[in-house]
């Protein structure tokens, strides 16, 4: 008898209930129990639970917003939403008990709050909390005038900020050093993994690391350019390592087709330069014990690698002389015009506005004509789950599901078990300390830690206890249909992914990388080029978060995504080729023919053409003429592979 094939949930359906593989920071739970049960405790000792409760609330929103490793950057992270908060819970407890004037004032704050998340992360917690505030300020009664919720809530996030910059005195500058140091690090695996099957991995754990070390090097130096020697040298350091990531894709190809992995002395010369940027140290003139180099590939290793020594040995490097890869950050007044026309002109900021609003009126919509005792969780559910920056808004609506119940359990066994006071302390300093710490695991991990928190925080405020729980899972399961209707499902391009049109913008600017990196020398911009490769990697690097991101959609954006990722792999190594050919022509190799590399970048943007065009994938087989012996080799191969793989064409049925 054949066996009947057991029924399993589909991978997109699943992906977020498996915990991700994060160490546990400490450091940051044991600043989230502090943090949280300090508050508690002072309420209960002078006889204000409500306050102590209310503070702990703003520590909350504090231990969420701290996700930045520079303290400079922890410090924006933690302060600029708190404002935003403080402003969200003032108009929510203007409007507490208002009913439909309620609904207008939080469809209104929720259209703000979703056009202002499209600037960065600053703006998205910011946007996060002002609306979550407005919620709860709407939805729980908060103490009389209406200034003291405010007033507490901003407390619990000076709370968070002081115990987070206790360390910045005596580690100030030790996330950045830590940085760069991880990016020689990652360097050196990649080089170590050159010829391997482990390169592309690798590959993409260099550009990852490079985008954070950049990210927190030049969000303190545009500030402090041309006065901070450190992060000049930081910056120095930085930049020397970017002929070591363009020799690397030389090293893997060479590897490949002479089977031939470099020295082992070469990684292990880089991880001794990742100590010495860590340690701090200047040791002045570096001995580097390196073989011979041969080959174009050999030479640029070697030429790249000697250069870094001395670099990241430099005690002072001359900070007029240094460089920005990605380019200087533009003046604050620019920086301030370019926002506020992204924000007021920008088709997707408005258009996750309207779709948070919508989701937010009709949520409290809901709450007003149903007779729901103060169920601002609707709201709240809807809040968490409807963040474009924070996930696929369909597995965020499961995984919201999943890890409400499980927080719900945990609740209710709270309430069943502990009488409401004073052990509500122990028992809050052990619930907030698994916050940071499940945060690391995903989503559902986080939801399952916050939720009990916030339940008990509630229960101080509205004195429900243990009758809190089941409608607080109603109200989630209600809040994350309406995200998923309302938010998701009645917009095309939910289900029409415009993955399509960045896998072809990607296409096209590496089109134009090929024509850049062989135009002629007196077109050559080697600046250009450089900043120019480091942008598309960057690109590139969000693609695939993003294609990532669609794998958890369920069909058809999922299917798509699934479909297309090969050639999201293929543009990735046609780019590490196009490097590996400039590499090898600087280091003595011959000039391709310009005919070549013309019909190469041709072929590249006929793919793109093509990728707008349709979502129907088929092979084409292309042959690009030139010499198999030449440094344009790889380059076609991959080239071909890339139309090989998938060839979009419409369909005519």
């Amino acid at each position: 008898m054949a066996r009947t094939p057991r029924l399993t949930p589909p991978p997109w359906l699943t992906a977020g209930l498996r915990p991700a593989a994060a160490p546990i920071p400490w450091a940051a739970v044991a600043r989230a129990s502090v943090a949280l049960a300090a508050p508690l405790a002072v309420g209960f000792a002078i006889d204000e639970p409500v306050y102590g409760a209310l503070v702990s609330m703003g520590a909350l929103s504090g231990v969420i917003g701290d996700t930045a490793d520079a303290y400079r950057m922890r410090f924006y992270n933690i302060a600029v939403p708190q404002l935003f908060g403080a402003l969200g819970v003032t108009l929510g407890t203007l409007v507490f008990d208002q009913g439909w004037l309620a609904v207008v004032v939080l469809t209104l704050v929720a259209l703000v709050s979703g056009m202002i998340s499209s600037i960065g992360a600053v703006a998205s917690v910011s946007g996060l909390l002002l609306l979550l505030n407005a919620v709860v300020g709407a939805g729980l009664p908060m103490p009389e005038p209406w200034w003291k919720a405010p007033l507490l809530l901003t407390l619990g996030g000076v709370v968070v900020l002081f115990l987070t910059l206790l360390g910045w005195p005596m580690r100030g500058g030790i996330p950045e050093r830590v940085a760069v140091a991880g990016t020689y690090r990652a360097v050196a695996e990649v080089l170590e993994a050159a010829g391997s099957e482990t390169y592309e991995e690798k590959r993409q754990a260099v550009t990852t690391s490079l985008n954070q070390s950049y990210d927190l090097v030049l969000a303190r130096r545009a500030r402090f350019h041309g006065r901070a020697p450190t992060l000049v040298r930081l910056l120095a350091q930085l930049n020397v390592v970017i002929p070591l990531v363009e020799a690397a894709p030389a090293a893997h190809f060479a590897a490949r087709r002479f089977h031939r992995p470099l020295p082992a002395e070469i990684p292990a010369a880089v991880r001794e330069l990742a100590d010495t940027i860590e340690e701090d140290g200047r040791t002045g003139t570096p001995v580097l014990d390196l073989p011979e180099a041969v080959r174009p590939s050999e030479k640029a290793v070697d030429q790249a690698l000697r250069h870094a020594a001395t670099v990241v040995h430099e005690a002072e490097p001359n900070p007029f002389n240094v460089d920005d890869r990605l380019g200087r950050p533009a003046a604050l007044r620019v920086r301030v015009r370019r926002t506020a026309r992204s924000v007021l002109f920008s088709e997707a900021s408005w258009r996750y506005g309207l779709r948070l609003a919508l989701c937010i009126g009709l949520a409290q919509a809901l709450v007003s004509l149903i007779d729901v005792p103060r169920s601002y969780w609707v709201a709240l559910t809807v809040t968490f789950v409807l963040k474009p920056d924070f996930g696929s808004v369909f597995s965020r609506a499961v995984l919201r599901a999943a890890g409400t119940a499980v927080g719900l359990v945990t609740a209710a066994l709270v309430f069943a078990e502990v009488p409401r006071g004073w052990w509500y302390v122990p028992i809050m300093l052990v619930l907030a300390g698994l916050i940071p710490a499940f945060s690391a695991k995903g989503y559902a991990f986080q939801t399952a830690a916050i939720t009990p928190v916030i339940l008990l925080l509630s229960d101080l405020l509205n004195h429900q206890g243990f009758d809190l729980v089941l409608p607080r899972l109603w109200d989630s399961l209600v809040g994350c249909a309406i995200a998923l209707v309302a938010g998701y499902l009645l917009w095309p391009e939910s289900w029409h992914s415009r993955i399509g049109d960045r896998l072809a913008d990607a296409v096209a600017d590496s089109a134009d990388y090929v024509n850049r990196a062989f135009c002629t020398p007196e077109q050559a911009d080697q600046a250009a080029r450089i900043r120019a490769r480091r942008r598309l990697y960057r690109d590139l690097s969000a693609v695939r978060s993003e294609f990532q991101r669609a794998l958890t959609e369920p069909p058809p954006t999922g299917t798509v995504a699934s479909a297309w990722w090969p050639l999201v792999v293929a543009v990735e190594r046609i780019v590490d080729a196009t490097t590996a050919a400039r590499v090898r022509v600087n280091h003595g190799a011959p000039a391709p023919d310009p005919a070549e590399v013309a019909e190469v970048e041709q072929e590249l943007r006929e793919l793109a053409d093509g990728l707008r065009s349709s979502a129907v994938l088929v092979e084409v087989r292309t042959e690009l003429n030139g010499d198999e012996e030449g440094v344009l080799a790889p380059l076609r191969q991959e080239v071909s592979a890339a139309r090989a793989i998938a060839t979009p064409r419409r369909e005519t049925d």
